[in-house]
C-alpha cells in the first residue's frame, strides 16, 4: 500500500518518501525470504532445505539486512539536511542523488553479503544437517561446519564495522545535530514539527538496531538457544510487519492520501 501511494500520488514525490518506499520494498524481500519457510518449520515442526537453497536464503537475508543499516543512515541524513539545512535541502538531495544513494546501498550490501556467503560455501559440512534454527543464519551454519570457522568469524567481525558500527555512528551524530538545531528554535510547537518528522524514523532505528544489537553483540554464553531465536523473530519478523504501521499511522500526508483514496472510491 504504501509503495502504491508514493508511486501515485504526486503529494508523496519527495525524498523521504522515496526512501520509505525503498524501506517496504526491503521489508517485503525480507519476510518473502524468511517467512514462508518459517511458517512452515513451524506447522509441521521441521522441514528441509537444500544446501543451495539455503546458501540463496542466506544471502538475500544478509543482503537486505545490510541494506536496511545504510539506507535508515541515508535517511538520517535526508533529515539532518530537512533541519538543520533547509534551505539547500532541494537543491542538494535531488532525484538523481537519492537514486545513486539507494543504488550504492544496494550494491555495498549485496557485494558484503557475497564475500560472507562465498566465504560459507568453502567450509566442510560432514556431520549433523540439522540447523536448529528458524532460517540459515551465519552462527548456526558455522556450528554445523567440521571445519576451521576462524576466517570466517574473522570476515564477519570485520563486517560489523561498515554494516552495523559506522551507520549507527552517523545516525547519532546527524541527531546529535538535529537536536542542536530544534533547540535554537524558539517555540515549542516549532520544535515538536520539525521533530515529528523525525518520530517515525527515529522510532525504527531504535527498533531494527535495538534487536540486531542484541541478537549479534550480547556473548552467545550470555543468552540461550530459544532466546536467540526470539531475538532473531524480532529484527526479521516483527520489525518489518511493524515498519508500515509506524510509518503510516505517524504520518499526516500518507493519512490523508488514504482517506482521499477510500473518499473517492465510495464517490
Amino acid at each position: 500500500m504504501i509503495i502504491m501511494l508514493v508511486y501515485y500520488s504526486k503529494t508523496l514525490h519527495s525524498p523521504m518518501y522515496f526512501f520509505l518506499s525503498q524501506l517496504s520494498i526491503s521489508d517485503i524481500m525480507l519476510t518473502t525470504d524468511i517467512s514462508p519457510n518459517m511458517l512452515h518449520i513451524v506447522l509441521h515442526e521441521r522441514t528441509s532445505i537444500s544446501f543451495s537453497g539455503c546458501i540463496c536464503q542466506y544471502w538475500i537475508y544478509s543482503s537486505v539486512e545490510a541494506f536496511e543499516c545504510f539506507l535508515l543512515t541515508v535517511m538520517s541524513y535526508d533529515r539532518y539536511l530537512a533541519i538543520c539545512s533547509p534551505l539547500h535541502y532541494v537543491s542538494i538531495m535531488k532525484q538523481s542523488l537519492c537514486i545513486q544513494l539507494v543504488l550504492a546501498s544496494w550494491i555495498f550490501s549485496c557485494s558484503m553479503a557475497l564475500i560472507a556467503t562465498l566465504s560459507i560455501c568453502q567450509l566442510d559440512f560432514c556431520g549433523s544437517n540439522v540447523i536448529d534454527y528458524f532460517y540459515c543464519d551465519l552462527n548456526p551454519l558455522m556450528e554445523l561446519s567440521c571445519s576451521d570457522t576462524s576466517i570466517v568469524q574473522i570476515e564477519a567481525t570485520l563486517f560489523c564495522f561498515p554494516v552495523l558500527i559506522l551507520p549507527i555512528l552517523l545516525i547519532v551524530v546527524s541527531y546529535i545535530y538535529i537536536v542542536v538545531t530544534l533547540l535554537k528554535i524558539s517555540s515549542f510547537s516549532g520544535r515538536l514539527k520539525s521533530f515529528s518528522t523525525c518520530s517515525s524514523h527515529l522510532t525504527v532505528v531504535f527498533l531494527f538496531y535495538g534487536t540486531l544489537l542484541a541478537a549479534y553483540l550480547i556473548p552467545k554464553e550470555g543468552q540461550s538457544r530459544v532466546t536467540s531465536k526470539i531475538m532473531s523473530l524480532l529484527y526479521t519478523v516483527f520489525t518489518p510487519f511493524v515498519n508500515p504501521f509506524i510509518y503510516s499511522l505517524r504520518n499526516k500526508d500518507i493519512i490523508e492520501i488514504v482517506n482521499k483514496v477510500v473518499y473517492n472510491q465510495k464517490l
